[in-house]
Parts: structure tokens; C-alpha cells; sequence
């Protein structure tokens, strides 16, 4: 098993990204999507040591479709060359929020975790209120040692602290937030390398936890909108 099969496959998409070329090499496609499937079983079951929570998903209801939504793009290639998926405890959903991987060649891949959506408009209210009422125990989570050494909170943000919240708190810089997310790059030899790629992320993962698990805290309740 290779994640550089995956990563040959999107290259070649990526530079013939027209639906000529993809139903050409449809073969290529579902070997490198077997690969991408066998690697997100075995990056579950890894998980699990550290987040049960995870485990008894396939790893096909986690994957996102390469085909893209060009209605309102300007951008109109039919394929978005990269192999993603998120795992957590309801499966792909945004919420609550899990382990986010993206393999994209060109030094494109990451990691990612956190809340990425910024639509929802309660679940952006409930985080907000959340920090600011356990704004020490959000303090001391992005200001460990090893969390500053691997990630930066990032996310859609206001200009300003929105009304009903204090400015002066002492987080009032996240409260600007819509959303707050954790990416980790990966260089393509790191992608390439199907150990240590597992090895990394799973590790980059398990630092990731705490700050997943004090989203989950405050999204606890929250509800996906009917379509």
C-alpha cells in the first residue's frame, strides 16, 4: 500500500483536470481511492488509542467527493485534485468537530482540526459564549508548549468584538472569530511515505485532541440544519 500512488494519481488529475482525462484513467482513480480508503482505516483504529469516539466508521462515509460545485465558482475544472476526509464522532459532519486530512501534491497536504465551518450561526455563538465563560481553561490549552510549537488558531474573523461581548476580556482576540481551526502542513516526502505519514499524523492528531474536545464542549447540543 502507497500514499505516493495517491499522490502520482492527483498530480496527473491536476494537470488535466477535464472530465476526458479523469473517465480515462478511471482505473487509476479507484486505485488510488482503495489506498486512500486502506489508510484511513488504519489511521482510525490509531486514533482510537487515544479517541474511541472515532471508531466503527467505514472509511468511505468520510471521504468528500473529488467532483466540484462550479455553479458560483469562476474556477469551472470539474475536479478538486485532492483526497480529503474527516473523521470524528458523527463521521464527516462539521460538528461536532474531529480529524480533518487533506492529500494534495505540490506541498498542499495538512492536517487539520477544529471548526472550519463558519455558516452556522448558532454554533459560532455557542463557541463564543463558551470561551467566554471558560476563557482560562482556552488560554491554557493554545498556550501549551507543545500546542505553540505545531499550531496558530486560525478561522474567519470580525474586525472588531461583536455586540453583547466584552472587549476587554481576556480572549476578546478569539471572540472576533466565526470560526477556529488548527491546519498542519506536509511537505509532499512526507505524504509520500505511507509510515510516516500514519506516524505523523497520529501524533499531530493526539495534540490536537484537547482543542477538539473543548469545541465539542462547547458545541455539545448544537444541530446540524435541515436542508
Amino acid at each position: 500500500m502507497s500514499t505516493s500512488m495517491i499522490l502520482d494519481y492527483l498530480a496527473g488529475l491536476s494537470a488535466n483536470n477535464d472530465r476526458e482525462w479523469y473517465h480515462a484513467h478511471k482505473a487509476e482513480y479507484q486505485a488510488a481511492n482503495a489506498q486512500f480508503e486502506e489508510l484511513l482505516r488504519d489511521l482510525i483504529l490509531r486514533i482510537g488509542e487515544f479517541d474511541s469516539s472515532i471508531l466503527g466508521h467505514e472509511p468511505r462515509e468520510l471521504t468528500f467527493k473529488l467532483v466540484r460545485d462550479t455553479r458560483f465558482s469562476h474556477d469551472k475544472s470539474p475536479y478538486n485534485p485532492a483526497f480529503r476526509a474527516h473523521i470524528s464522532s458523527m463521521g464527516k459532519l462539521p460538528v461536532p468537530v474531529g480529524y480533518y486530512l487533506m492529500l494534495q501534491p505540490g506541498g498542499r497536504s495538512f492536517l487539520g482540526g477544529g471548526l472550519f465551518a463558519d455558516m452556522f450561526k448558532d454554533a459560532t455563538k455557542m463557541v463564543r459564549d463558551y470561551i467566554t465563560e471558560h476563557g482560562s481553561q482556552w488560554e491554557a490549552i493554545i498556550t501549551a508548549p507543545s500546542f505553540r510549537e505545531h499550531f496558530t488558531v486560525g478561522g474567519t474573523a470580525l474586525k472588531k468584538v461583536p455586540a453583547g461581548y466584552d472587549k476587554e476580556h481576556p480572549q476578546a482576540e478569539y471572540l472576533k472569530n466565526k470560526s477556529w481551526y488548527l491546519e498542519y502542513p506536509l511537505p509532499d516526502e512526507v505524504a509520500a511515505d505511507r509510515e510516516g505519514f500514519l506516524s505523523e499524523a497520529v501524533e499531530i492528531f493526539r495534540l490536537m485532541k484537547p482543542f477538539n474536545d473543548y469545541l465539542n464542549q462547547a458545541l455539545a447540543g448544537f444541530k446540524m440544519p435541515e436542508r
